[in-house]
């Protein structure tokens, strides 16, 4: 009797628990705003059954799953969010968790920070295939947990990336200016009149200033401020939490990730070389790739190699940047980066999303094995990439270009 009544007590408080799951979903679900949203929302099939979605921390991925709930379905007993970093799954099984919510009628199933439990890949293959009328979104602080799953998810899964904000966006979400996103080709072709017609609507090089610093990440809104201090605490989690959750480091491997980051903060563009960097972080070679490797799929780091470079985190790139210019203002030892760093930096990181970049030998860039660019400012001339087929000369601190030579900040508009 008594094993009896402590099996009652049990069963009641797992369903004040998932009760209380129920609650702060809904919560946030009212709370959430839908004056905003990221470029991937419109891209996203929703309608498929398996659907992951990665990106740095920070991002917006949970903004986003929690205002396409709130669109689709509202406060309903259809749709649920649960983060898997909740103390609830320390104590129960994910599968027996969305078998209930399925039995009680929910078919649409939303789940954060998938990395911060161990089994995840086995048991949502084990969701998709036991519950076919079950919907399910995945999201991750980045593709470490997606590159270590214990399953193969690759046939069931269809896999986004959400990018860090573009100027575009960032303008859209400051200054409430909605721009249309352009194509590359539009830009190359069509630049001159594009840039005469933004600015009728806003100045863009003193919102791109200000976005090259504090725009890239969405928690901006929040508090400018303390931009800068929640960035270093969203790096500080991304190295202690989910690089732990992927790899088990030992602290001393966690200390020396943090060294390989600060030196190639403090002299980026990097060129590597491997065996210095191995020297001053007391880090062997091959480990010493395996981090910096680990260090770009967390989207701290951009790795560039050139075209015909093989793949392959043993493959040394030819050139290391920061992944984004905020990263560059928080991270460099006198928090004021060279402004040919920021500049590369910028282009790199828009052009990354949806295009192939190369390092270029003749120029600064190669982009989609087709297209050379050579980065500077308003007084740089053509003359690196002279009589090259398909160059252009990318100026800064200039609002419109003329022939090949087009303005920096028209590719925060890409997306």
């Amino acid at each position: 009797m008594q094993k009896q009544h402590f099996g009652v007590i049990f069963v009641v408080l797992k369903q004040q628990n998932m009760q209380n799951l129920i609650r702060y979903s809904n919560a946030l679900i009212s709370g959430v705003n839908l004056d905003f949203t990221r470029y991937l929302y419109d891209t996203i099939k929703w309608d498929d059954r398996l659907i992951g979605i990665t990106g740095a921390r920070g991002i917006g991925k949970t903004t986003l799953m929690i205002q396409y709930i709130r669109r689709t379905y509202g406060i309903s007993s259809l749709a649920l969010y649960v983060s898997l970093d909740n103390f609830y799954f320390l104590k129960n099984n994910l599968f027996a968790f969305a078998e209930q919510f399925y039995i009680n009628g929910g078919r649409y199933l939303f789940i954060d920070e998938v990395h911060r439990y161990p089994t995840w890949s086995s048991e949502l293959k084990n969701i998709y295939d036991n519950f076919p009328e079950l919907k399910i979104v995945f999201s991750g602080s980045s593709a470490l947990q997606i590159f270590k799953a214990e399953a193969d998810l690759s046939r069931r899964a269809v896999m986004y990336k959400l990018g860090p904000m573009s100027l575009r966006e960032y303008i859209a979400l400051r200054h409430k200016v909605n721009i249309g996103s352009l194509t590359l080709g539009e830009i190359l072709k069509d630049h001159v009149p594009i840039a005469t017609e933004i600015l009728q609507k806003i100045q863009p090089i003193p919102a791109f200033t200000k976005y090259l610093r504090g725009g890239v990440y969405p928690f901006f809104v929040e508090s400018s401020a303390k931009f800068e201090q929640r960035l270093m605490s969203t790096v500080n989690v991304v190295i202690e939490n989910d690089l732990m959750a992927i790899e088990r480091f030992s602290y001393g491997t966690l200390v020396n990730i943090r060294r390989i980051l600060a030196f190639i903060a403090d002299s980026v563009p990097f060129k590597p070389n491997i065996s210095e960097l191995g020297r001053k972080t007391g880090v062997s070679r091959d480990i010493l790739l395996r981090l910096i490797d680990l260090l770009e799929k967390s989207d701290l780091l951009i790795l560039l190699k050139q075209d015909s470079s093989p793949t392959g985190y043993l493959t040394k790139p030819e050139m290391i940047y920061l992944h984004n210019t905020a990263l560059l203002y928080c991270l460099t030892q006198n928090q004021n980066p060279e402004k040919g760093t920021l500049r590369e930096t910028f282009f790199v990181n828009q052009l990354r999303e949806n295009h192939l970049v190369n390092i270029s030998q003749q120029g600064d860039f190669l982009i989609d094995n087709q297209f050379v660019f050579e980065i500077g400012g308003k007084g740089k001339t053509g003359k690196q990439i002279a009589g090259i087929e398909n160059s252009y000369i990318i100026q800064d601190d200039i609002e419109i270009g003329y022939k090949n030579f087009i303005p920096l900040w028209l590719f925060g508009f890409l997306y």
